[in-house]
């Protein structure tokens, strides 16, 4: 963490204030969460909000990753090099400086909203310190020993990082790290082509880095609909990025040279974006009889641990790593752990964004998941050069796709590549929330021209085929009867 930027100064005071003494435990509590990022934030204001006594422990900063090293100051980038590729500086390492001060800005003056003080404010114990059990209704920090009746998990995650030969020697960036940069890397190389991969790959590319992105599958965002990380990866290659797919990195030779895809590629810094990892360790799970599994913490579908007084919420125990989906899950530790709810956490409509230009979004089931878990699907299409608004605004290298169940408009799940795709995908998870149909988008007027008339052209195909010959020359008998 920079130490000669008042930003730096301000965000420490709101998420990990100098002189910050733990309150003495108040009895039993009715909830004690541990770790403050998006989850345990949601959990402990949430259930403080509903008059329960509330503790909350974080090991490092307040608002997690999300606020620190991830959402908040990686789209403050992103906004900053759209404006830099239309307006290229003339001094790209000045340019970079004032980019990185103004992302410090922009997370300091968002921090207040997790500021420990506020949550105090609100009726939330704050505890600075490692947590870990002491026993199945325990917890102790430090010199304190704070007991429950309920307790939420909610650590997140931290930056995975892969085997690689020579990589440790060389020296790498994480999402953790890339923000504390000094200076623009004059060449640099991503390792992974997922989300953060694509994302910050763009944008120091439009801040003047000589980017190489290198990922091990045969696409970038192979999650995605491969169609979708087709139109990224031009994207991003118009924009001066090498992208190279298909190219497991074997090794990082001195100099910072890495080898992939049968390639070496020398460069002045490398960035490590290769998906995440639960933080798990040092919580001595074993004392309070909780396992891990696949994703973190096991937990059952009320996001329950195999301790019944303990649930977990967020990256800490799901494959769904999004802000987004860390808020939802604590509302349903709330429920459920304080008011013997039933909410499941399988119910839930997760979408997602990568916020490339074009965006990425999507939500649900891409056909290929549908056709491989054996479900008739119908797939509707419409292209961006399709859709009035994007062809005002020159973006018409892009798509909406709703997969449908086949004989129905039950929406399995949609994919939206546009400026504004996570607008768009927000509108299709409401509608697979609620029970509605692609046709329902067809019964709704949006405004023109905007990207979101794309669904009613979708509905509209729906609706197109749904035309079979023999309702077609039914139709047309009606009409002629109607002259």
């Amino acid at each position: 963490m920079r130490r000669d930027d008042p930003a730096d100064d301000e965000l420490a005071a709101h998420v990990r204030p100098p002189g910050w003494e733990n309150p003495r435990p108040r009895g039993r509590y009715n909830l004690v969460v541990i770790g403050g990022g998006t989850a345990g934030l949601v959990a402990a204001v949430g259930a403080a909000g509903l008059g329960a006594r509330v503790a909350l422990v974080e090991r490092d900063r307040l608002g997690g990753d999300c606020l620190n090293t991830g959402c908040v100051p990686s789209k403050a980038l992103i906004a900053i090099a759209r404006a830099a590729a239309a307006a290229p500086p003339a001094d790209p390492a000045a340019a970079f400086a004032a980019a990185l001060a103004r992302v410090r800005a922009v997370r300091a003056a968002v921090a207040e909203h997790d500021s420990a003080h506020r949550l105090r404010d609100l009726g939330v114990d704050v505890y600075f310190g490692a947590a870990r059990f002491t026993g199945r209704d325990r917890v102790a920090v430090g010199d304190a020993e704070l007991r429950f009746a309920r307790a939420c998990i909610a650590t997140g995650a931290r930056p995975a990082v892969p085997p690689i030969e020579g990589l440790r020697e060389a020296g790498y960036l994480t999402s953790d790290s890339v923000f504390d940069l000094d200076e623009l890397p004059r060449r640099l190389a991503i390792v992974g082509g997922g989300p953060i991969g694509c994302e910050l790959a763009q944008a120091f590319a439009r801040l003047g880095s000589k980017v190489v992105l290198v990922e091990a599958a045969d696409r970038l965002l192979p999650r995605d609909d491969p169609d979708a990380g087709g139109i990224v990866a031009r994207a991003l290659q118009r924009d001066g990025v090498r992208v190279l797919v298909g190219a497991p990195v074997d090794r990082v030779e001195p100099a910072r040279t890495l080898v992939a895809g049968g390639q070496r590629l020398r460069v002045d810094a490398i960035l490590v974006a290769t998906g995440r990892a639960p933080n798990v360790e040092d919580l001595d799970l074993a004392a309070a009889g909780i396992a891990i599994g696949p994703h973190g913490v096991a937990v059952d579908d009320r996001l329950r641990t195999a301790n019944r007084r303990v649930y977990a919420a967020g990256d800490c125990c799901s494959p769904l790593r999004y802000t987004h989906a860390a808020d939802a899950m604590a509302r349903i530790v709330l429920r459920n752990a304080l008011f013997f709810g039933r909410a499941r956490a399988s119910r839930l409509v997760v979408p997602w964004a990568t916020y490339t230009d074009p965006e990425v979004a999507g939500v649900g089931l891409t056909a290929a998941d549908a056709e491989s878990r054996g479900i008739a699907a119908v797939v509707y299409d419409v292209a961006m050069a399709e859709v009035d608004r994007a062809r005002t605004d020159g973006a018409t290298d892009g798509l909406l796709r709703v997969v449908t169940r086949r004989g129905s408009d039950r929406i399995l799940g949609a994919t939206a590549v546009s400026p504004v795709a996570g607008e768009t995908i927000a509108a299709v998870a409401f509608a697979m929330a609620h029970g509605r149909g692609l046709a329902d988008f067809g019964h709704a007027i949006a405004p023109y021209p905007t990207y979101a008339r794309a669904l009613g052209r979708a509905a509209d195909a729906y609706q197109r085929a749904r035309l079979t010959p023999r309702v077609a020359r039914w139709l047309a008998w009606l009409l002629r009867r109607r002259r």
